[in-house]
């Protein structure tokens, strides 16, 4: 199928004739018996392997699996929030490669990812937060990145809505600031990479649920159990976000991860107010403003491990009570590896065995959450 390409005067000739000849943006194809790959999870992370493999690296006979829908897990439930202002080497030159990369993204996709540079701001509320917050500005500059440190009233001036009065209970000390991080539409990511994969020859196979991963005598990867059929593939890239262990499981190969519920949530729209994102570790709250008017609230972990899409009210609670406080007025978001075999030198530090040894992890990030 042949991608249809947007453009004003499409959507302006399309709105004259009622939007009746829109096309269908990906196909919805029956499985084949046998890819040169499979991409299980058809989240943000495993279209986009897909279409980079089909895209860069020539590999077009793809299967993209999705249990549910197209955006229906992960990628429809973030906190939506792009930056790269992280304080290891490593991490500054990943998420800083993959903040060029939106850039241009929607350009070169042909899609509107809604990706606003709207700036980032990260809130110090204690003596320990100002040094370590310094030390994140330092170390980014000295790798490219921007980011730089603002007074309270400096932090006001960016965003308004913000209290700085001294007698709330966590008082603003003063703030990082990445102008260059801001916000994408999730689920324009997921639909932007699965039409621009599908009109590369991927198949996008929604409501195909992974259920065993079929290994030869010699531990090569021969196919994957699904429902609806076993597929043959030489080759498996896993991207099913905290259900990845579980899926690897099956395979035989158990992940030193657990999965803990990262808490969520968003207002009814309302007319612009928000005009950055706000982040605090120490409160474990983070806010934006979505492009329909919702506020985009991100909380902390839960205490349990789990695999539900749902959490602890009293998180939520907590959080938006923190919200409230900093905020008055509102009491009224890996196809290198496949196709080569081994990883991009930029992804390359990122190894399974971090996560033993707890190298590049324990970076506190976002809402104190280690990468």
């Amino acid at each position: 199928m042949r991608k249809q390409s947007f453009s004003a005067l499409s959507l302006l000739w399309r709105g004259l004739s009622g939007h009746r000849s829109w096309q269908q943006q990906w196909r919805k194809p029956e499985p084949k018996p046998q890819y040169d790959a499979i991409i299980v999870g058809g989240g943000g992370h495993g279209l986009g392997a897909a279409y980079y493999l089909a895209q860069e690296h020539g590999i077009r006979n793809i299967a993209v699996l999705e249990k549910g829908w197209i955006g229906g897990g992960n990628t429809g439930r973030n906190t939506t929030v792009i930056r790269s202002n992280y304080l290891f080497n490593e991490s500054a030159a990943l998420y800083d490669h993959s903040l060029k990369l939106w850039e241009d993204l929607s350009g070169v996709l042909n899609y509107n990812m809604m990706f606003s540079q709207r700036g980032v701001m990260m809130l110090a509320h204690t003596l320990h937060d100002i040094q370590v917050i310094k030390r994140h500005v330092h170390a980014n500059r000295c790798n490219g990145v921007d980011n730089e440190w603002l007074e309270p009233e400096q932090a006001k001036a960016f965003c308004p809505p913000l209290n700085i009065a001294g007698d709330i209970r966590y008082p603003v000390l003063g703030a990082a600031l990445q102008r260059r991080g801001g916000t994408a539409r999730h689920d324009a990511v997921a639909w932007g990479y699965a039409r621009a994969a599908d009109a590369l020859g991927v198949d996008i196979i929604e409501n195909c649920e992974v259920t065993g991963i079929r290994r030869a005598a010699n531990g090569a990867v021969e196919g994957v159990e699904t429902s609806r059929g076993y597929i043959q593939a030489p080759k498996v890239g896993v991207s099913a976000a905290g259900h990845s262990s579980v899926v690897m499981r099956m395979a035989g190969v158990h992940l030193p991860l657990e999965s803990f519920p990262l808490q969520a949530l968003v207002s009814e729209p309302i007319k612009p107010i928000f005009p950055c994102v706000v982040m605090s570790n120490t409160i474990h709250a983070y806010i934006s403003q979505s492009d329909k008017g919702e506020l985009v609230i991100g909380a902390g972990t839960d205490a349990y491990t789990s695999y539900t899409q749902r959490g602890g009210l009293h998180i939520n609670t907590h959080t938006l009570e923190a919200i409230c406080e900093l905020f008055p007025q509102f009491r009224h978001l890996f196809a290198w590896t496949i196709a080569r075999d081994e990883p991009h030198p930029i992804n390359a530090p990122f190894t399974i065995e971090r996560f033993r040894d707890g190298y590049l992890i324990d970076e506190a990030a976002a809402a104190a959450v280690a990468h």
